[in-house]
């Protein structure tokens, strides 16, 4: 008899999906051991193995709330990027995104324990992860998860290049219209291309500040700048510093021209009401994981050889 202890047993010790393991069971009159080796044979017990291995490909997924009082991050890694643009793994990602948004989840084993609702196979988000990992045969992690509320204001977010880069931002403002989401939208866009440290000045922590201060004196002086010089040099420096690290101090993008603080405040005066950048967010997917280099050729051959 095929019980939900066995299955879950079945589970634990292959990695493979729930139908999967119940029909092993079936096959095999209830015996766990011959369950496993069904599996085995069938490719499907190997998910579990896989969970070592470096995933440092994937998309960066986003979901907004139709009020746009909700915005969510997620990035779900792979091992290659052939995997990265599938589309069972896509629309996994964007699922996972719209469940963890829903439920207001910051971390990732919250979001892993929800029901995934999207099938009724997988009873959980990290069920239909482990099931996705035995279909496409490489391992498959939820790496991380942001998520922004807002009640005095509007929340938007940005993918780029196909989920390579992900931005979520919250503005406070009394209007809440499509002129204060389309601003939204464009600073999330501004994020994406200049990959801002900080949001502003006050926001820069001030070791970081003293440190770049004493890069940069070290510097003027190695270019042979008198020393009654190099603090003007100095604080000329930590001014363009700051340009680039934070937010409302950078050209903004599409005008260069004006900067973000400009920006903000010439759209302010535009629509009556003032619009003010509370934080924000950008996912850029694989960033800081150790990446195993391959030869593309050979990289291209092992996916070939998944397919016999």
């Amino acid at each position: 008899m095929v019980t939900a202890q066995l299955v879950k047993e079945l589970r634990e010790l292959t990695g493979a999906g729930m139908m999967d393991c119940k029909k092993a069971l079936s096959e095999t009159g209830g015996d766990l051991k011959k369950a496993v080796d069904v599996l085995r044979e069938k490719g499907l017990s190997s998910a579990a193995k896989k969970a070592g291995r470096i995933a440092a490909e994937g998309v960066v997924s986003s979901y907004v709330s139709n009020d746009f009082s909700k915005g969510t991050l997620v990035e779900l890694n792979c091992e290659t990027d052939f995997v990265a643009i599938n589309p069972l793994f896509v629309g996994l990602s964007k699922e996972i995104c719209e469940i963890a948004s829903e439920n207001s989840c910051d971390n990732v084993s919250d979001i892993e324990n929800l029901n995934y609702k999207f099938s009724d196979e997988f009873p959980t988000v990290k069920d239909a992860i482990v099931g996705l990992v035995a279909k496409l045969g490489e391992n498959i992690s939820l790496r991380r998860v942001v998520n922004y509320y807002s009640n005095d204001g509007v929340i938007n977010t940005y993918i780029h290049g196909d989920g390579k880069i992900g931005v979520v931002i919250e503005l406070k403002s009394d209007l809440k219209n499509e002129e204060v989401v389309k601003v939204a939208k464009d600073l999330c866009m501004q994020v994406a291309a200049t990959n801002p440290m900080f949001l502003d000045i006050n926001s820069v922590d001030q070791s970081v500040v003293e440190k770049e201060r004493q890069i940069l004196k070290t510097q003027a002086l190695n270019e042979g700048k008198p020393e009654q010089v190099v603090e003007k040099m100095v604080e000329g420096r930590i001014k363009k510093y700051f340009q680039e690290i934070c937010l409302v101090e950078q050209g903004f993008v599409k005008d260069p021209d004006l900067t973000v603080k400009k920006f903000i405040e010439n759209k302010s005066k535009e629509l009556g009401s003032k619009i003010e950048i509370v934080r924000f967010s950008r996912f850029e997917k694989g960033e800081g994981i150790e990446k195993n280099e391959e030869n593309f050729a050979e990289e291209v051959q092992k996916q070939m050889n998944k397919g016999k």
